[in-house]
């Protein structure tokens, strides 16, 4: 029996938080479809930020309401405090993410607050969504290296998955928010958390900044982690941390497994017809390493 891997969409939220032209809610809602239409089953649809702050989520709520096939469809919303937690609830969304990041500075940046009060209302938040039978996340971002303090300490990423499970979430992101990690970092911070919480409840989230998301997917797979995020076309880049580029794309660790014999449940040719609809949308999308590759094979009829 093929062996599953799990795909979380996230060029709707990562993807497009940085971009400089601004997609309206009609505009994301028919990237999302196209997403949907390549059997995607898992998106990050967007978040519930200050929209001063981060202006290509604005209108969350407008666009949770208008979501397609929800479902079967596994839409998530990222969420940076209680009210953003709130204002997710009152659109109906069924899952959410807290973020934390493992830096004191980096917490400053991206949702001014203390690392400490960070973690405190990460916790707040996971056991209101537990008691509100809402499914819960949590990201730890900067889990490898941060742009303002440098290499992170290992331990304090896993007290900081203890104290997210402990409050409830049922799934931790291990993010390497500015792509500054290897594979041999990867291999053994995963290898350390997957024999504490199992793999099952633990995924990753690579950029590639440095050229190396794919072979980190490589390294975390081979400890086990079968779920991975990933944004259409290399999309991405965190506007609250300087350096950071694109994810790793989402047809580069498609193909990538297929090759290897994981099943995603995605359409290659499909997410090749969604990469450049979304180079249409954003006009700053170059596609991952392996899009022209898979377009002219596309052409072919090969895929």
């Amino acid at each position: 029996m093929t062996e599953k891997v799990v795909i979380n969409e996230v060029g709707p939220r990562d993807g497009l938080q940085n971009q400089s032209k601004l997609l309206s809610v009609e505009a994301r809602l028919g990237m999302i479809q196209c997403l949907v239409d390549a059997n995607i089953s898992a998106i990050e649809a967007t978040s519930f930020v200050s929209p001063k702050a981060v202006p290509a989520m604005a209108d969350a709520d407008m666009l949770c309401r208008g979501l397609p096939n929800t479902d079967r469809i596994d839409y998530s919303v990222l969420i940076p405090n209680e009210k953003g937690y709130e204002l997710a609830l009152a659109a109906g969304a069924k899952s959410v993410a807290v973020v934390l990041s493992a830096s004191e500075e980096m917490n400053q940046k991206n949702i001014n607050m203390s690392l400490q009060r960070a973690t405190d209302v990460c916790c707040t938040v996971l056991r209101r969504a537990q008691a509100d039978q809402i499914a819960a996340r949590a990201y730890i971002a900067v889990a490898f290296e941060c742009p303002f303090e440098g290499k992170t300490n290992p331990q304090v990423v896993f007290d900081l998955a203890k104290d997210m499970f402990s409050a409830g979430a049922k799934e931790v992101i291990i993010a390497d928010t500015i792509g500054a990690a290897h594979p041999g970092e990867v291999r053994a911070l995963m290898q350390h958390l997957v024999a504490a919480w199992g793999a099952d409840h633990l995924s990753c989230h690579f950029h590639d900044t440095r050229g190396m998301a794919l072979a980190n997917v490589y390294a975390a797979l081979e400890t086990g982690i079968r779920k991975f995020d990933a944004s259409i076309g290399g999309l991405g880049g965190c506007p609250f941390a300087p350096g950071a580029t694109g994810n790793v794309a989402t047809e580069d660790v498609v193909l990538m497994l297929s090759k290897m014999g994981f099943d995603t449940g995605i359409d290659l040719g499909q997410l090749v017809s969604a990469v450049e609809k979304v180079q249409v949308l954003t006009g700053n999308c170059s596609g991952g390493h392996s899009f022209r590759w898979l377009q002219g094979q596309k052409e072919k009829g090969l895929l």
